[in-house]
């Protein structure tokens, strides 16, 4: 009888340990992104590598635009720790859905079609379009419609890129497109003569022909912006996150508005070539994800 209950007693507190470790492991795996991310004291964010939004500099470093706003920020939720990954701009969306990443930001615009896909926080700048083209633009491009009217022009364009979307709207073929990766491919395909044109935004465009010493491209000083649906173009940038993660991305919020009404964000940003015109002003995501 004794060795029955001894038995008993023994199974029981082997229930209960058990059980206490089933319930310590369910609370860590309950902890929302947020949560787990303020407890470890890291948060990983992928990026696209694209100056002057992320790259690594000379040492190595990982910097940018986006880089620096988004380290400001985490610090403010006191995340000391940023596990910056470079990829893909197309890969970006894949890898916050697929868990990769924590959270995404690289120069990527809100635009309704990826409000459907991810959730954007809210703005941290606004930006126009730029177009280069061969040294002292021989074929006289000042717009888009300049290459809509010539279908001999050939445009490369980052795969991904908000500006496919926009010379689609303007009734740029297909075929006077040309999809490259990333940004030095390019300025490559400029340099050699394999397209008449690039477009990108102002900043990426500066960055990029500086970084490149191109001297045989030329920006177009005198570029009209280009008009979807009748209103001139104007990108917002953001962060953007799991719906699932609406937490992150409220404290991520609050965070970045403390930067907006300090002055901060504006100093981040200057180091990029941003100046207080790139500004996102009143704009809201809502107000993007809407049109």
């Amino acid at each position: 009888m004794k060795k029955l209950f001894a038995g008993l007693v023994i199974c029981l507190l082997m229930l209960s340990a058990v059980a206490c470790s089933s319930t310590s492991s369910g609370s860590e795996g309950d902890m929302s992104t947020l949560e787990r991310a303020q407890k470890d004291g890291k948060i990983v964010v992928g990026f696209s590598g694209e100056v002057p939004y992320a790259y690594e500099d000379e040492n190595g470093n990982l910097t940018g635009q986006s880089v620096e706003v988004a380290r400001a920020v985490f610090k403010e939720l006191g995340i000391e720790e940023m596990d910056g990954k470079l990829t893909k701009f197309s890969s970006l969306i894949p890898g916050l859905k697929s868990g990769n990443f924590d959270v995404i930001t690289a120069g990527m615009y809100i635009t309704p079609d990826r409000c459907e896909q991810v959730d954007f926080g809210e703005p941290e700048y606004s930006i126009g379009e730029a177009l280069a083209v061969q040294k002292d633009n021989p074929l006289n491009l000042h717009s888009y419609e300049d290459i809509v009217n010539n279908p001999e022009v050939k445009v490369a364009l980052m795969n991904g890129a908000i500006e496919i979307d926009y010379l689609k709207a303007a009734g740029i073929q297909k075929d006077q497109m040309e999809i490259v990766q990333d940004i030095p491919s390019n300025i490559a395909a400029l340099e050699s003569g394999r397209v008449d044109a690039i477009t990108m935004t102002g900043p990426t465009l500066e960055s990029a022909l500086a970084t490149a010493n191109a001297k045989n491209i030329d920006r177009v000083e005198d570029f009209t912006q280009p008009m979807v649906d009748g209103e001139s173009i104007r990108g917002y940038g953001a962060a953007a996150f799991n719906p699932e993660d609406d937490d992150l991305k409220k404290a991520y919020n609050e965070a970045l508005q403390k930067l907006k009404d300090s002055g901060r964000l504006l100093e981040i940003i200057s180091e990029f070539g941003f100046t207080e015109a790139d500004l996102p002003g009143d704009m809201t995501t809502e107000q993007l994800c809407k049109k």
